[in-house]
C-alpha cells in the first residue's frame, strides 16, 4: 500500500465547510478585476459591443420622448397624419433598438466564451503543475466543482448578463440626463428615490455575496461525496455501506440547502424592494408633475414622458436586481477559482534546472528524511546506493515506506533533508519532465483512461506507432487477451477500465511501461493482481525488460524477487538489512522471518 499522510481522510468524512486546505479569498473586487483582465485581449470587439449598447439604449430613450410629443402636438391638435407618422417612427425606433440589442448580445456571448475558455485552461493547467500533496488534501470532487460549477456560475453572469448590466446602467444614466434636460424640477424630484435604492442594493449585496460563496463551497463538498460514492460503488455494496453513504450525502445536501436558502433569500429581497420604490417613483412624479401642471410649468405630455421615464428608470433597477443572483454567484465562483490558481505548486523547476540525457542509471539516496506531516517521519536518515543496471528489490511490511521511496525518486514529494541523485545529479536540480521521462513506473493501483486499448498503451510514448504498441503488448503477454476483445486494440475502455479484470488492467500498464522504454524501471507490486500462472508467463518478459536497466521492484510476494541483484529490507522507514535473497535467508534476520511467514511449512 502507498504511504499517505497520517491525517489523510476521504472527502466523505470532511467537514462540509472545509473541502480543501486553501485559504479563502475575501475580496470580490479583486476577483472582479481579475475576471475583467481575461476580457482585456478582446477590447476592440468589446468596444463595438459598447457602441451597439449605446445605440440601442439611446433608441430606447427616444421612445418616451416621442410619446410626449405625440400627446402635446398631435393628439391635442387632432393631427391624424402627424400621429400616424410619429407612431411609425416610434415603431421603427423600438425595432432598431431590439435589433442592436440582439447583435450586442451575440457578440458578447462569443467574447465571453473566449475569455472563459482561457480561464478554464489556466485553471486546468495550474492543476497539472501541483504536487501530489496538493491532491492528497483536496478531494477530486471539490476540484471538479471548481472546473464545472464555479466556471458555469461565471459563464452565466458574463455571457448572458453583462450586456444587460451595461445597458441598464447606461439607460439609468441616460434617463437622468434626459430628465434634467427636459425639466430640472421634475428630475430633482425623482432623485429622491435613487440614494434609497443604492443603499438597499449595497446592503443586500453584502449578505448575498457571502451566501453564494458559502453555497459554492458546500456544492464542492457535495460533489466530492457524490464522486467518491459513484466511483466506489463496488466497495460500498461489498461492505453494505449504502445507508452510511446516503447519510453522508444527506448531511452535505442539507448544508447546501441551508446555504442556498440564505443566499437566495437576500438576493430575492431586491425584487420587492424595487417594486415598492418603483411605485414611490411614479407617485412622486405624478404628484410633483400635477402641481407643476397647475402652475403652467409642465405640459401633460411632459408629465407622461417623465412617468414613462420613471418606469423605465426602475426597470433597469429591477434588471440589476434580477442579475444579482448570477453576479454574486459568479463572484463567489471566481474567488474559488482564483484560490486554486493562486496556490503555488510545491515542487517547481529551478531557473537553472538541467536536462537529463543519456542516463546510466546510478541512483543514490543520501541521509534522506521525509514526512508527509511534520513530526511524523516516514523515511528516516536513509542512505542507499544503486549501481547502473542493478535490480533492487524493496521489501518490508505494509506501511514500511517502500512506495514512499519510489514517490521520492519520482519527485512526487519534496524531501525535508538529504539528497537523491541520478548519475551524480541531485534530482532537485533536474527538469521534472526529463526526470520522469527517464523513469518508467507500473503502480500497484493501475489507472487506465476511458479510451481505446491502443491509446492507453500509447500513453507511455505518444509518438509510438501502432506496431510498436502491439509489440509492447506482446512483451507484456497482453496481446492474446486484447485480440479477444470485441474490437481488439480499438476496444473502448469504460471509466476506470471496469470492463477489464484487474489482472488485464495490470498487463496493459506493464505494456505502457515497456513502450516508454525508460532508463530506470519501477515495478510497484506490478504482478500483485495477476494469478500465479499469468505471473509466471510475464515474469520472463519483465526480466528481459529489466535487463540492462536500473530496476526497483516492490513485491510482497517474496518468491518474485529471488533473482534480484540486491534485496533491501525496509521497516519503519529505515533500512534494516541488505543483501541477496540467499544471503539474507542465511543471515536468519528480519527478511528470513518475512519469508518464513509466507512459506511456512514449505522447503526454502
Amino acid at each position: 500500500m502507498m504511504n499517505r499522510p497520517p491525517d489523510f481522510r476521504s472527502s466523505m468524512h470532511r467537514r462540509p465547510s472545509q473541502p480543501g486546505r486553501i485559504e479563502k479569498a475575501r475580496d470580490p473586487r479583486k476577483s472582479l478585476i481579475r475576471l475583467v483582465l481575461y476580457l482585456k485581449p478582446y477590447l476592440a470587439r468589446i468596444s463595438v459591443v459598447v457602441i451597439f449598447i449605446i445605440i440601442y439604449t439611446l433608441l430606447g430613450l427616444a421612445g418616451p420622448y416621442l410619446m410626449g410629443i405625440a400627446i402635446d402636438r398631435f393628439m391635442g391638435g387632432g393631427d391624424k397624419i402627424g400621429l400616424v407618422r410619429i407612431a411609425l417612427t416610434m415603431l421603427l425606433t423600438y425595432a432598431l433598438s431590439n435589433l442592436f440589442n440582439a447583435i450586442a448580445n451575440r457578440l458578447m456571448a462569443r467574447i465571453s466564451q473566449h475569455a472563459l475558455r482561457e480561464l478554464r485552461r489556466d485553471l486546468f493547467m495550474h492543476l497539472q503543475t501541483q504536487s501530489m500533496s496538493f491532491f492528497d488534501s483536496n478531494p477530486a470532487g471539490s476540484l471538479m466543482s471548481r472546473l464545472t460549477n464555479d466556471i458555469d456560475a461565471i459563464n452565466q453572469a458574463v455571457s448572458q448578463n453583462i450586456t444587460s448590466l451595461v445597458a441598464s446602467i447606461l439607460s439609468m444614466v441616460g434617463i437622468l440626463i434626459t430628465m434634467f434636460v427636459l425639466n430640472a424640477w421634475l428630475a430633482m424630484g425623482s432623485l429622491i428615490v435613487v440614494p434609497i435604492m443604492l443603499w438597499f442594493t449595497q446592503f443586500v449585496a453584502r449578505y448575498t455575496r457571502r451566501g453564494f460563496r458559502e453555497l459554492q463551497k458546500n456544492l464542492g463538498g457535495l460533489n466530492a461525496i457524490a464522486e467518491e460514492a459513484i466511483s466506489g460503488q463496488k466497495v460500498i455494496k461489498a461492505f453494505g455501506r449504502n445507508e452510511a453513504v446516503i447519510a453522508a450525502f444527506r448531511k452535505q445536501n442539507e448544508a447546501v440547502f441551508h446555504a442556498g436558502v440564505y443566499a437566495n433569500s437576500y438576493a430575492l429581497l431586491l425584487m420587492p424592494l424595487t417594486n415598492v420604490l418603483g411605485n414611490l417613483f411614479v407617485i412622486v412624479l405624478a404628484s410633483l408633475g400635477g402641481w407643476l401642471a397647475l402652475q403652467n410649468l409642465a405640459s401633460v405630455g411632459m408629465i407622461a414622458t417623465f412617468i414613462n421615464y420613471g418606469q423605465n428608470f426602475i426597470s433597469p433597477l429591477r434588471q440589476i436586481a434580477n442579475l444579482y443572483n448570477s453576479i454574486q454567484a459568479a463572484l463567489a465562483g471566481a474567488e474559488r477559482v482564483f484560490e486554486i490558481i493562486d496556490t503555488p505548486p510545491e515542487i517547481v523547476d529551478r531557473p537553472d534546472a538541467l536536462p537529463l540525457k543519456k542516463v546510466r542509471g546510478d541512483v543514490r539516496f543520501e541521509n534522506v528524511n521525509f514526512s508527509y506531516v511534520s513530526d511524523r517521519p516516514v523515511i528516516k536518515n536513509m542512505t542507499l546506493q544503486v549501481q547502473a543496471g542493478q535490480t533492487v528489490a524493496l521489501v518490508g511490511p505494509t506501511g514500511a515506506g517502500k512506495t514512499t521511496i519510489i514517490n521520492l525518486l519520482n519527485r512526487f514529494y519534496e524531501i525535508q533533508s538529504g539528497s537523491i541523485s541520478i548519475d551524480g545529479h541531485d534530482i532537485r536540480t533536474l527538469q521534472k519532465q526529463d526526470l520522469r521521462r527517464n523513469l518508467g513506473i507500473v503502480l500497484q493501483d493501475t489507472f487506465l483512461f476511458a479510451d481505446t486499448v491502443m491509446e492507453n498503451i500509447r500513453f507511455g510514448r505518444l509518438d509510438a506507432t501502432d506496431e510498436e504498441c502491439q509489440s509492447a503488448a506482446q512483451m507484456a503477454d497482453a496481446d492474446h487477451f486484447i485480440r479477444q476483445l470485441p474490437h481488439g486494440y480499438q476496444t473502448n475502455l469504460s471509466e476506470r477500465a471496469n470492463n477489464l479484470s484487474q489482472g488485464q488492467r495490470q498487463l496493459l500498464a506493464i505494456a505502457r511501461a515497456i513502450l516508454a522504454d525508460p532508463a530506470i524501471l519501477i515495478l510497484d507490486e506490478a504482478t500483485s493482481s495477476v494469478d500465479t500462472r499469468t505471473e509466471a508467463r510475464i515474469q520472463e518478459s519483465l526480466l528481459r525488460l529489466m535487463r540492462g536497466r536500473t530496476s526497483f521492484v516492490i513485491a510482497h510476494r517474496l518468491s518474485t524477487i529471488r533473482d534480484a541483484d540486491r534485496v533491501v529490507v525496509i521497516n519503519n522507514g529505515e533500512i534494516v538489512e541488505q543483501g541477496t535473497h540467499q544471503e539474507l535467508l542465511d543471515r536468519q534476520g528480519f527478511y528470513h522471518h518475512l519469508y518464513l511467514s509466507q512459506f511456512k511449512g514449505k522447503a526454502i
